[in-house]
């Protein structure tokens, strides 16, 4: 076997090591670029003499996208490539060269790892060209719902200043109502000179007036806000102009809606239709808590369930178990998770969970034991439900069959009664929450730290 470490660049060249199966280099550390002349010739040299059958190993870490061409080619030239975590790398870098970090020891570290822990590395399968396309339209989903997020966020933190009181007027803060008066009567005096008669008649006025239902009593609760607003910055505001800032925040609602459309173009037109031809059975929208965009990245990110030989396999790529702490007799508890998986299978499992808890007895039952047996509090509790939810994932995919809800004895149940059945006998109790909690937690900490120092400062006297 033959074995190439290749520590990828985004900007300068890329180093390469050719090494033997016990990682000794054959040759020194090369560059190259990404260009087909370049690997071509890499592969040429660690074929070098070397029987015709004898495997060659490409093993990589995952820079940025630098490693997909790479991958690519080495697979049409029957190289089998391999994307290593960083954190091993990093882990074996340490151990060669605690103080020094180059490129030249990275690649001499990547060709050490086939040799130090070869149970450890997977060869890399490369999505179809559909499916990598499905996988970056999630990535990109979730990129514009971020920046949707912060574009709120935004908005909404020129409201608490400008207009404090805003959330108990307009009490939906991107409703159509607030984009307009945001995009109109951001001005306090303007407001107080149209009176509610005007605000309602302008409102009436407008196209989408008639879809939404606009609180009672709206504009004469917008006017009296006006008149306390102006009372607290003063009739002139000598610190404030509004102008300035009606049209900074309306470039901004511009903005929001710009990047809407976009998500919602996006999930329509592209990522959704994929999906449903990746997966016409659309199976895995019969687990309770997975809909078409969650099915959708469960799908693209997990490509072949079965490149995964278990459950265990599949759970420790997923990250969703925690780290493990154990010597002698004495095994650490509460740990976090891994969170070695990406990071979108991490984010839908435990949304999807959320939801699933309250529909599918199992895993309802899983949450009662985490939050009443083990007194974790509801995060922890979701995690763990989170858990077995990816482990009936894997299974769809790997089967592609329905999922049935069913009691904790296995019996088939109905929407209905699974919802009976949870609350009868998986309501964990308002008491339990309040003890679980995370500030409980933490106040009960602080408790124990001020006992400690007064039995300390006693002990001192």
């Amino acid at each position: 076997m033959r074995i190439i470490g290749l520590d990828l660049a985004l900007t300068a060249e890329h180093k390469a090591l050719i090494a033997d199966a016990r990682g000794q280099p054959l040759a020194p550390i090369v560059s190259l670029r990404t260009t087909a002349s370049d690997l071509a010739r890499l592969f040429q040299r660690a074929r070098e003499g070397a029987s015709p059958d004898e495997p060659v190993w490409l093993i990589m870490e995952p820079t940025a996208m630098a490693w997909f061409p790479v991958a690519v080619f080495a697979q049409q030239h029957h190289v089998i490539p391999y994307l290593i975590n960083s954190q091993q790398v990093a882990d074996l870098r340490r151990y060669y060269k605690k103080h020094a970090k180059s490129d030249r020891i990275d690649v001499r570290v990547l060709v050490k790892l086939p040799v130090i822990s070869p149970e450890k590395l997977h060869p890399l399968t490369l999505p179809s060209a559909t499916l990598f396309a499905c996988q970056r339209g999630c990535k990109e989903l979730d990129h514009l719902m971020t920046l949707t997020t912060a574009l709120q966020n935004r908005i909404h933190a020129i409201d608490v200043f400008a207009w404090p009181g805003l959330d108990a007027v307009l009490s939906e803060p991107f409703s159509p109502l607030a984009r307009w008066f945001r995009q109109q009567w951001y001005q306090p005096p303007q407001v107080i000179a149209a009176g509610a008669a005007g605000l309602e008649q302008a409102w009436h006025a407008e196209p989408t007036a008639a879809e939404f239902a606009a609180p009672t009593d709206w504009a004469a609760a917008l006017v009296r806000l006006a008149h306390q607003t102006l009372a607290l910055y003063g009739t002139d505001a000598p610190y404030l102009d509004y102008s300035y800032l009606q049209a900074e925040v309306t470039r901004e609602q511009t903005l929001l809606a710009v990047v809407e459309l976009q998500h919602h173009t996006l999930q329509l037109k592209t990522v959704r239709p994929l999906y449903r031809q990746l997966h016409p059975s659309r199976n895995l929208e019969t687990l309770k808590g997975v809909g078409q965009d969650g099915a959708a990245v469960y799908l693209s990110f997990i490509g072949d369930p079965q490149r995964f030989e278990d459950h265990s396999h599949f759970r420790s790529w997923t990250g969703m178990i925690p780290d493990s702490k154990q010597s002698g007799e004495r095994e650490a508890k509460g740990l976090h998770i891994s969170q070695a998986g990406p990071d979108l299978i991490k984010k839908f499992a435990y949304l999807g969970a959320e939801t699933a808890r309250q529909w599918d007895p199992q895993i309802a039952a899983i949450y009662y034991d985490q939050m009443v047996e083990h007194g974790k509090h509801h995060t922890q509790a979701v995690c763990a439900c989170a858990t077995h939810l990816l482990d009936r994932i894997w299974t769809i995919l790997k089967e592609d069959r329905p999922y049935e809800l069913r009691d904790v004895d296995g019996t088939p149940v109905t929407v209905e009664r699974a919802r009976e059945i949870i609350a009868a006998c998986y309501t964990v109790p308002k008491a339990v929450r309040q003890r679980n909690n995370q500030r409980t937690r933490r106040e009960r900490r602080e408790r124990r730290s001020e006992r400690k120092v007064e039995r300390e400062s006693r002990a001192g006297e």
